[in-house]
Formats: structure tokens, sequence, C-alpha cells
């Protein structure tokens, strides 16, 4: 069995170069159906009907600046951001053919010129500035292949090339960098980029932008086989404690195509305490087995992931993906709750009569959670053996020390048939983002159609990201060992990393984990938490008049320390000077409230307030001498579970102070019950 090309008409220019066309699997005596044809690139993104398709003949792979001596310098410097130099110009890879470039990433573009040269040609057909890639303005990056969010940049235009891809950056150094790319059998017809956009391609690229822009919506019409009708199958019915709710069955060959459940907020919590299930073809074990939360893209039991094949929206999950069987087909949720009332689930299961095809992979989600990984080793995300494809992964973390994330440093890596093809940068570069902790990049809720954050809350050390493998699918065809690190060198830090893998197997896969027992799985709310006011804590308020803010970095001693400063004179119009900060917590109950500050004679006396009356005693943070307080307590207020609003007052100034300053470096909540 080899790789040919199909009789598709031939694409002019770019058309048949950036969609790769259709390559198909062929046998001398027949041709394979045109559901069950690999596609690579443009044609990849379009065509979601065909992940199920396994190539093991195709081989993924990654080359990136990781830092090879295994620290954690992945591109700061720029040490490991190129393969060699060439005339005072950075070559970042070098690639051989036949073979694409299915993926571009990077958080730091630049304004320095990026050269493509193809099949050893001399002359360069693609030349840019780095920051050109992504604007969506210069083909055949453009939009919906590329886009710039939660601080990172990238672009899924595929280059396909015969030979070899070179890629050049004309520059000094350069600094984090991820080039995906898919090698083929060498027998392999495909032809070389062309700079020109034809019509046809131009038109493809309009479909998947008609595609992507429905993400959130129903999109199962592109989830199954071309002319397949699609049959829903609706429930609406209690879900009782240790009671299966069976969903669908089916005794016939057939697909999933999609399954919308809801309400959204009957999963949310941090109990994990509803199961989803899905069984094919009279497999003991289930090939889905998941917190439905967890499955659906929650952040530690908050709805969070709107991606184009699986989220919530409108207080409905829904997943959109294909899901072949041979014969037989089960799916249920199962309620571990021990008390309380039945759940009213409301479900819809699109599912459409087209068996699984032979070239085709039955449809797999593992959960995985270690708290914590074993030291000196790299969390797991999948370790399997077989004849198969990972298109997706989920992880939500969260580290041991409130208000701090270096866990996140850890890179995501992959050893696929016994090569190290996949070599991380960092996790947040993994789903396509970059620089946690800075407002507009990694930083709160951020959703695109294949990849996204899943929320940043530093000051309970928690934050996760999601990323679908479409063009650049992880195949395998014998073994693959997906991993990522946990803290910057040495997987040290005793993180708490829950994750999803969804994937495609042609058997049954190996290394199959029951779901732990429900103590085991909950996820573990923290009981004190940290924000620091002088790096990123939302401000709901500040006093009206006569009042400034100011962050700096303040030295005492040899400590450094961010602080928040708020100076006033005078009165403000409404009464005592003021700030309001709006803070997260993960659960609901009451918290004691306290800060760290700097004590001195410019510091007035702080007060804990609601509702415009005092809620705790106030404190005194007048000094002689210029230093950092221990935890002061103010106070304790009823939270709820989610962003509260906690107002801090000027209360007035000691005597012996010569101002009613507030300089913040902490606020410290700690729940009590």
């Amino acid at each position: 069995m080899s790789l040919a090309p199909t009789s598709m008409p031939r694409l002019a220019a770019a058309a048949a170069v950036l969609s790769l066309a259709f390559l198909s699997l062929s046998c001398a005596t027949s041709a394979p159906e045109p559901a069950t044809t690999p596609v690579y690139g443009l044609e990849a993104l379009a065509r979601p009907d065909l992940l199920a398709v396994i190539d093991p003949s195709a081989k993924a792979g990654m080359v990136s600046s990781y830092d090879r001596s295994g620290g954690n310098d992945d591109g700061f410097s720029g040490k490991y951001s190129f393969v060699r130099k060439e005339a005072g110009c950075l070559v970042l890879a070098d690639l051989e053919g036949p073979g694409l470039i299915t993926r571009f990433h990077t958080p730091t573009p630049t304004d320095d010129i990026v050269e493509f040269y193809f099949d050893g040609e001399a002359a360069p057909r693609l030349s840019l500035k780095v920051h050109e890639m992504f604007d969506g303005r210069h083909s055949p990056f453009l939009a919906p292949l590329v886009w710039t969010g939660a601080g990172g940049s990238v672009s899924y235009a595929p280059l396909a090339f015969r030979k070899s891809c070179k890629v050049l950056v004309k520059a000094e150094s350069f600094q984090f960098i991820q080039i995906n790319h898919v090698k083929l059998p060498a027998e392999t017809a495909i032809e070389t980029f062309q700079p020109d956009a034809s019509d046809a391609f131009l038109a493809r690229m309009k479909e998947i932008g008609r595609l992507f822009g429905r993400t959130g919506s129903d999109i199962s019409d592109k989830i199954a086989p071309p002319g397949a009708k699609i049959e829903v199958g609706a429930v609406q019915a209690p879900l009782a404690p240790g009671q299966p709710l069976i969903l669908f069955a089916s005794n016939k060959p057939g697909r999933l195509v999609g399954l919308r459940l809801g309400p959204a907020a009957a999963f949310t919590g941090s109990e994990r305490d509803i199961i989803l299930r899905m069984f094919w073809d009279g497999e003991e074990k289930p090939a889905v087995e998941a917190p439905v939360g967890d499955f659906f893209g929650f952040s530690f039991g908050r709805p969070s992931m709107r991606s184009l094949f699986l989220g919530s929206a409108d207080d409905t999950c829904y997943v959109y993906l294909p899901m072949p069987y041979d014969k037989s087909a089960r799916v249920e949720l199962v309620s571990e709750r021990a008390s309380g009332a039945p759940v009213a689930v409301r479900a819809e299961v699109l599912h459409a009569a087209a068996g699984r095809a032979g070239s085709e992979g039955r449809f797999y989600a593992r959960w995985r959670r270690e708290n914590p990984p074993k030291e000196g080793e790299s969390y797991t995300y999948l370790k399997t053996t077989g004849q198969g494809r990972v298109v997706g992964v989920v992880l939500q973390a969260q580290g041991p020390v409130p208000g701090q994330t270096p866990f996140f440093e850890g890179d995501d890596r992959a050893v696929i048939d016994g090569e190290f093809a996949i070599p991380g940068t960092g996790s947040e570069d993994s789903f396509n983002g970059g620089w946690y902790d800075v407002p507009g990049r990694w930083y709160g809720r951020v959703s695109f159609p294949l990849s996204g954050c899943l929320d940043y809350l530093k000051p309970q050390a928690r934050t996760g990201g999601y990323r679908w493998y479409i063009a650049d699918a992880l195949g395998y065809g014998k073994d693959i060992d997906f991993t990522i690190e946990h803290g910057p060198e040495g997987n040290r830090i005793a993180t708490d990393y829950a994750s999803l893998v969804f994937f495609y197997s042609r058997g049954t896969p190996t290394g199959y984990e029951p779901l732990p027992a429900l103590e085991a799985r909950r996820a573990a709310d923290p009981s004190r938490i940290v924000f620091i006011p002088g790096w990123n804590v939302p401000i709901r308020s500040f006093s009206l008049e006569n009042a400034t803010l100011l962050k700096t970095v303040t030295a005492i001693g040899e400590e450094k320390t961010r602080i928040l400063s708020l100076k006033v004179q005078d009165a403000d119009i409404f009464g005592p000077h003021h700030i309001a900060f709006g803070l997260d917590v993960p659960s609901a109950g009451r918290y004691r409230i306290g800060i760290k500050t700097i004590l001195g004679s410019e510091q007035g006396i702080v007060q804990l307030a609601r509702n415009d009356r005092p809620a705790g005693e106030p404190v005194d943070l007048y000094a002689p001498k210029r230093t950092k307080s221990e935890l002061l307590p103010l106070g304790e207020l009823d939270l709820m579970a989610g962003e509260n609003e906690v107002v801090l007052r000027i209360a007035g100034k000691n005597k012996k102070s010569w101002s009613q300053g507030l300089e913040l470096a902490e606020i410290v909540l700690e729940k009590i019950r």
C-alpha cells in the first residue's frame, strides 16, 4: 500500500500546493471511498469529517527554540532558536521533503525578514517581515488561517514542498519559535508551493472562514460524511445518583457527529462527580470516561472553553467530532453524587448511518490526573501503542503556591514511534499563546476556534489551555509518549494536572486507566489565595477626587517588593478615600481578609468596608521607619464563588503621619468555612 495522487482536478498555483490537494491511500486493484481519504494542509482544515482517518506513513514533527541542555532558555536568549547561521542570517528550519509546514507559532514576532526557500532554489519564494505572517494581509498567510491572541501569533497556512524547505530569518538573533511539519513517503506526488493564490484556493479559504465563523454553534453537517443524513435523538430525563442514564444506544453500524448536553450549569463545581462514558463495538472498557465538565472544557468546574469542536455556549455543552463505529455504540451519564435531587438532563445525540471505514480509527478521550506528578518525571498526557492520531488536548493546572505560576514554564514533548518529534518551548506556547500573566495576552478566558486559554487565575495558582491538532495532528504508526513538564526545569514543582486527550486509534489502545475514586478526582480548591495588587488584580474603583494610583517596585533593605500605592490628599467628594478590588475566589464561604503593606510615616489608617459601612477594625499603618509589614488582619467577609468586590477605606491617619497613603504588597484571603 502506498501514497498516490487521486484524480481530483489539478488546481492552479497555490491552490494545489497550499491545500496539498487530496493525498489518498490506494491499492493496485481498487480505489478507496472518498470519505476515507487522508488529507493534509488546507484540505484537513476544510474537511473535519476526515479527522478519524489514520495515515501511519505520515510523520509529524516540529522544529523549535527548545533548550537542548534541558534548561528553561527556550527562546529567551535566542541561543537555541536556529539550527545554523548563514551569511549573517539564522536558519530556523531546514526540512527534507516531500512534506508540508503545517503550523508556525511565535509569541515574539518582529520586523525582521523571514524567507522560505523551496527545493534547493537560490531565491526565496516567500519573503516578508515576521509579524506580517500574522496580520492576515499577505498571501498565503490570510484569515482565518492566521491570528494573534492570548499572547501568541500563529499561522496554519500550509506550505508544501517536494524536495526541501529552508526557513531563514535575516537577524542576528531571534527568540521563541515553533514550526510544525509533516513528512510524507518519498513516492508521494506533491507540488511545491507557488506564491500566486488561485481562485480555487481563495474559495477554499472562504469555506474555512465560514466554518470557523460557526464556532459555538452546530457544525455537524461538516462532521458527517458528505451527503449523509443526520438524525437527532433527544433525551430529557432525570439523572439520579448511582443510576446510568442512556443517552444513545445502537446495534447498527454508524457514527456520532455531535452531542449537545445541558444545562451546563448542572455540571459546574469542583466535585467531578457526573461521568460521561462512550462505548464502541462491544468493548468492555469505555472509549470515553471523563467528568462531564472536564470533557467539555470547564476550568476547575466553571464553563470556559468555546472552540470549533467542543465547549459550552448558551448553557449547553457541545462536541462535534466524527465518532465512527462498526456495529454498536452506547453513550451514558452516571452520577456519583451521594445524595440530592436528580439532575434534570437534556441531551441531543446527532448521528448518521455511515459505519467506520477501514482507514478510520475509533474515537477515544483519556482523562488523567496527577496531584502531584512524580518529582523528576513529566506529566503524561497519553502513552499508548498502535496506530492512531492525537487531535486535541485540554489541560487544567494548579500550582502549590498561591500567587505563583512558574510550573507553566514546562515544555510539552512527544516521542512518536521512538523519535523525539515534538520539542515544546513552554506550556502556553503549546496552546498557541505566550507570556502568561500579562494583560491582553495569556490572561483570562480567551477562545479561538482551534486553541485558547481556559483561564489565568494567578492568585489561585490556576491556569489551563486547549488546542486542536487538525492539519498538524500527531499521527503515530507504533506508539506515542505525549507529556508536559511541571516547572521550568527538572519537573520539581508539585503541580496538580488534570487533562483530556482526544485521539483516534485503529485498534483498542493500550494504557487504559480507570477513573480514580471520587475523592481522588475532586478539584482541590485553595483555602489561601494571594493577590498582588502591584501586578494584575482588577481594580473596580477608587476615590473620585484627590487621589492617584501608582505601581512601583520598592526596596526595603535588600528586598524588592512590587506595590500598588494609593496617594491621597484632602477629602474625597463622597466621604473617606477608598479603593475597591474584584477578587476571584473558587468557592463560596467565609474568608478572613488580610494585607501585607508598607509601614511608614506617610501611611494612613486602613479599614475593611462593605455596603458603605465598616466591616472590621481600623489598622494603623504608621511606623517611624519605612518597613514591610507582616500579614495584618482586617476582618472577615462572606464571599460567593467568582469575583467579589472587596473595599479598603482610608479611615484617617496617625497624628505622627504626614500623609494618608496606602502601599499594598499583598491581599490575602483565607477561607474559614
